[in-house]
């Protein structure tokens, strides 16, 4: 039976438009009720996510699936009534005594179109947002994960009235039907191509979008850093979820005098990280894991050198040709090219040369460099040392920029996302302002500046 897509938004319409404003205490209980959903299940998301992909590392769940939520719905309601207050606008000094105003509203109905990859978190941290800004909200998961979907469609109406909170359930068609509803925002997470179908489908409604898109984001080491430091955190970023997370690094560029020496660091962090006997993450389905295989068999047949340390860990392809399947593309996987490069410059030129990443990774101390990667390079977010962490930070903005995505969202970033940051104008009893109106006098543009 076909869902009634128009029904359920209707529903929701109704109820943001009886209910435009709510207050503090209503949207803390929401977020309250997210929380309580996610701790009280923790082991049914955990067996719905492990089923989903064959195997999963349940730390990593805890940690990138159910922890990620918790700690932003508690550092939202614990900002949420600063958030909400109106902040203050300056007045020119023509227009004293009147004075202005930023009241966030809450835009409406929002809609949110999840992935696989991380099928719980990425389906409700913009909840958290929308619920936070004072929205209702319509979810679309990704039918790849179907175990979790219907998770979510089973213990969202026990937490949450179709009012308040909607899990739509479905493949390619249903998205579609979904990004055409006129929601007063749509937010997206998956590929660029599928991203530009929504975009196209939500400009039909002139609905305002965030798009989530990933792409090569790239990893740069300088000679300044320990490669044994840099080889961990790096291979820490593309361990997490078997390298199926939009901000892993996708690929390494580094000096090729240094190129020997970081390899045999990545081989060892692999080791180190990822034994045998501890607990992988498989490919989400076997398209995706032939994908990769096929990625990796095209650069053995190009002579490129890999180091494998099994099935379901990072495998590292050293000097791959640039017209390979694993240079082309987003890998989304365990593959992980190694470029030498004559130098930092070189590589800033070869980052620059293709499209803005969601992530840079610059793994260097020297100030001098920090500023020009700051200064020279396009990307979602700039991290010097680290991967990953800064997803966990709620107070920075998440997104992409160019194809790696439009808008970004968590924390205050998210609040005013899904706000209509609304310009309130006060006039004083008693005002100059009469003096603008005509007939228009001479000394009038010599007052404002145009004498």
């Amino acid at each position: 039976m076909t869902r009634d897509l128009t029904g359920d938004f209707q529903t929701q319409r109704q109820a943001a438009d009886q209910q435009p404003y709510p207050i503090l205490k209503i949207r803390r209980d929401r977020l309250a009720r997210l929380a309580r959903m996610t701790k009280h299940h923790q082991l049914d998301i955990i067996r719905a996510i492990q089923t989903d992909f064959g195997q999963r590392s349940d730390v990593e769940i805890r940690i990138a699936e159910i922890s990620a939520v918790l700690h932003a719905i508690r550092y939202a309601r614990r900002h949420l009534w600063r958030w909400m207050r109106p902040g203050m606008a300056s007045m020119p000094l023509r227009l004293l005594p009147a004075r202005a105003r930023i009241a966030p509203q809450p835009l409406g109905v929002i809609g949110v179109m999840s992935p696989w990859n991380y099928p719980w978190s990425l389906a409700l941290m913009p909840i958290v947002d929308a619920f936070a800004a004072g929205n209702v909200a319509m979810l679309k998961p990704s039918e790849h994960t179907a175990n979790t979907s219907a998770l979510l469609k089973r213990l969202v109406p026990q937490y949450f009235t179709p009012e308040e909170l909607c899990v739509v359930e479905g493949g390619v068609e249903m998205a579609r039907r979904f990004s055409e509803l006129p929601f007063d925002h749509l937010v997206f997470t998956g590929s660029g191509a599928v991203g530009r179908q929504v975009a196209q489908a939500a400009a039909r409604n002139l609905t305002p979008t965030t798009l989530e898109l990933g792409g090569k984001s790239p990893a740069m080491v300088a000679s300044d850093v320990d490669l044994d430091q840099a080889a961990a955190a790096i291979i820490f970023g593309k361990g997490m979820n078997a390298g199926q997370t939009c901000i892993a690094p996708d690929y390494v560029l580094v000096e090729s005098r240094h190129l020997s020496a970081l390899v045999t660091a990545l081989s060892n962090a692999i080791v180190q990280q990822r034994p045998n006997d501890h607990a992988v993450t498989h490919a989400i389905n076997t398209t995706h894991q032939d994908r990769l295989d096929h990625m990796l068999q095209e650069a053995r047949d190009h002579g490129c050198r890999i180091i494998d340390h099994g099935a379901h860990a990072p495998a590292l392809i050293i000097d791959p040709h640039q017209e390979l399947q694993v240079m082309r593309e987003e890998i989304f996987g365990r593959c992980l090219p190694i470029i030498g490069v004559s130098d930092m410059a070189a590589a800033v030129s070869y980052v620059n040369a293709r499209p803005h990443p969601l992530a840079l990774y610059a793994f260097t101390h020297d100030k001098g460099l920090q500023q020009q990667l700051l200064r020279t390079t396009h990307s979602g977010a700039l991290v010097f040392n680290a991967t990953l962490l800064h997803h966990a930070v709620p107070s920075l903005p998440f997104g992409g920029v160019g194809e790696s995505g439009m808008g970004a969202y968590h924390g205050r970033h998210g609040f005013e996302r899904f706000s209509h940051l609304r310009g309130v104008f006060y006039q004083a009893k008693r005002t100059p302002s009469h003096m603008l109106y005509p007939p228009y006098r001479r000394w009038l543009m010599k007052l404002i500046g145009l004498g």
